[in-house]
């Protein structure tokens, strides 16, 4: 297979292309291009007619590269290549292995992408949602879950699936306390703010005047494309952006690092920073807005959720959930029949009405001593996890551009 570089300005596309390609498409495809290279070239007849690859050529033109990689089946007759159109474009077609999938999204970030993977969460969701959601919100106000709980996330990440980070509809709050430290900031008059990115909104017809300031939440998927409008025609902006992604989309603008975990109306939970045309810096922190969302997000979440009480039990006091962590990190932990006896509820919760979830057990003293123990060492791993990270290194190259810096 000899692979060249083919100007895209003599690519035909085939006029009888049986497959379309929306504007999400394009811009994802072009997006996977940006971040990771031209990995997968075009494939042209003879003639230069595209056989396979037209939206990658579309979203090749989006992000106006000038060449192309290409493959030519000049081999094949045209009855061949005709099929073969067909023949890859349905033999591409398959399912998900959504154990899999889940397990691969967990662990990568794909925000700048506009996805919408389909988990098959049944047609009774809002039912089976709101009776697993109730029976979590007891296990939280018994002590034995937390928000944070692997188990918990899980539950979100499947239900809460679809909701994409172009759905992030602000919460006043956290768009009150942005636009503040904007004014304050950049010294500037909120009435001048305007929000153009609204559900059916159109950003580029909107009518801006010399004086107007965009800060809103735009569609994270095509933030490259807001950006480079703006920039072009002198608008200025500060814009929500996805923080683990903001480097890549917004090398032409000013990055204002803050990272906060923002949940949104829609209950999309997204790290967010911003980034802005108002500045010269190629990027900062920002204790102060990082401090003010934080605030605000709490504050919405109080509103949103109702706040849960908060119990604590004695170590001689085990559920099944105290030890999933144990198993988590490796800890073994075992009790023998006559080291405890079963409870459902304890003396002090009687008068309450309140109940152990799930029911418990109560230990021994040495089962204690050993729980104990096994507690302090689950805390020395989730810490270790935290705080361990992959070290790179800086390149020959990397280190001569270092010394040319100012």
């Amino acid at each position: 297979m000899h692979i060249k570089n083919v100007n895209v300005d003599v690519l035909v596309p085939y006029d009888k292309n049986t497959k379309k390609h929306d504007k999400t498409q394009i811009a994802n495809v072009a997006e996977s291009i940006k971040q990771y290279g031209f990995v997968q070239p075009i494939v042209v007849d003879k003639n230069n007619v595209v056989v396979i690859g037209h939206c990658r050529l579309l979203a090749a033109k989006k992000l106006k590269l000038k060449e192309v990689p290409c493959v030519c089946v000049d081999e094949l007759t045209e009855e061949q290549v005709n099929a073969l159109r067909i023949v890859d474009n349905k033999s591409n077609e398959s399912e998900w292995d959504l154990d899999f999938l889940a397990e691969e999204l967990a662990n990568i970030d794909l925000s700048a992408f506009e996805f919408d993977f389909d988990f098959g969460v049944p047609e009774e969701t809002e039912e089976t949602y709101d009776s697993k959601m109730r029976e979590f919100q007891e296990r939280m106000a018994s002590g034995e879950l937390s928000d944070d709980d692997e188990e918990y996330q899980e539950f979100l990440q499947k239900f809460e699936a679809k909701k994409t980070t172009d759905d992030c509809y602000t919460p006043p709050l956290v768009y009150d306390a942005v636009a503040n430290y904007v004014s304050e900031r950049y010294n500037c008059d909120k009435n001048n703010f305007v929000r153009p990115f609204y559900p059916g909104g159109d950003y580029q017809a909107e009518s801006y005047k010399n004086t107007d300031i965009v800060v809103d939440n735009p569609p994270f998927s095509i933030m490259s494309e807001i950006i480079q409008y703006y920039n072009k025609h002198n608008i200025k902006f500060f814009l929500f952006a996805p923080h683990l992604t903001i480097f890549s989309s917004s090398s032409s603008s000013s990055c204002i690092i803050c990272g906060n975990t923002v949940t949104y109306e829609n209950g999309a939970i997204v790290s967010t920073s911003f980034v802005t045309n108002m500045e010269k810096c190629a990027f900062r922190s920002c204790p102060d807005l990082y401090r003010r969302i934080k605030k605000a997000n709490d504050e919405n979440l109080k509103q949103i959720r109702k706040e849960l009480p908060k119990y604590s039990y004695p170590l001689s006091v085990v559920t099944s959930n105290m030890l999933v962590g144990f198993s988590r990190h490796g800890i073994d932990f075992e009790v023998q029949k006559d080291e405890c006896a079963y409870i459902r509820q304890l003396d002090c919760q009687k008068e309450t009405g309140k109940a152990l979830y799930g029911s418990g057990y109560l230990i021994s003293e040495r089962k204690k001593a050993e729980r104990e123990k096994a507690e302090r060492e689950k805390a020395e791993r989730e810490k270790a996890e935290r705080e361990k990270a992959e070290i790179w290194t800086l390149s020959t190259r990397e280190i001569a551009i270092i010394s040319e810096l100012k």
